[in-house]
């Protein structure tokens, strides 16, 4: 049976991580969710703040909360109170979400270095779940298969012809074959599978029709 937390973070995900976290094994439902979870509520927080100053004190306080013992942060919140409960041991890696997406309050285009800093912190909370999940051999899978989705979905999302440009070039070139996941980590399949089929449109939306939801079904049923 799934936790209330896992079903109540789900309301919380865009549709690509929704399909996806339908995948993940009751055990690892949560501890998926939670992270996609956080990493939609960073983006949305960056696009919803009227003021680059706003943003950055609101990344701050999800900075200070994730870097205390889950027994000392305030509850409530489901995404903070869902990490708690199933990201023992690997929290540092949530933090650097917080540090990937402020790379975004800075003024489009965002230079190739920031935009590697947010494309590797993303990938790094693909790595940390598999190693959570205890496929630590997966974990360079797990990463390429962030790095995918993350320059994928900064592509469908960026408004600046020139940052959509370059993430989409170094998509193409991060863009090979999905790896074969263990069954924790067939969400993570899902969304490198839909950011593979988004780069190779041109980016743009990642579920864009019956198709990719198909995709989505055969990745997350069988891994590849």
């Amino acid at each position: 049976m799934l936790s209330p937390g896992a079903t109540m973070l789900d309301d919380l995900l865009p549709l690509p991580q929704r399909l996806a976290v339908n995948y993940a094994p009751a055990r690892w439902r949560t501890a998926t969710a939670a992270m996609l979870a956080l990493d939609a509520r960073l983006g949305e927080l960056l696009a919803r703040a009227s003021e680059p100053l706003l943003a950055q004190m609101r990344l701050a306080w999800w900075r200070d909360e994730l870097g205390k013992p889950a027994a000392d942060r305030p509850r409530g919140d489901p995404v903070l109170d869902a990490i708690g409960a199933s990201w023992s041991g690997e929290g540092d890696a949530l933090k650097g979400l917080v540090d990937g997406w402020e790379q975004l309050v800075a003024e489009p285009p965002l230079d190739d270095a920031a935009l590697e800093v947010f494309v590797a912190a993303r990938a790094g909370a693909f790595a940390a779940l598999a190693r959570l999940a205890g496929h630590g051999a997966a974990a360079d899978d797990a990463r390429a298969a962030g790095r995918l989705w993350a320059l994928a979905d900064f592509a469908a999302n960026a408004s600046d012809p020139r940052e959509h440009s370059g993430a989409i070039e170094r998509a193409r070139d991060a863009a090979g074959p999905v790896p074969a996941m263990p069954r924790a980590l067939r969400p993570l399949a899902v969304l490198a599978g839909l950011g593979r089929r988004a780069v190779a449109r041109g980016g743009g939306k990642l579920v864009a029709g019956r198709a990719d939801i198909l995709v989505a079904m055969r990745l997350g049923m069988f891994g590849r």
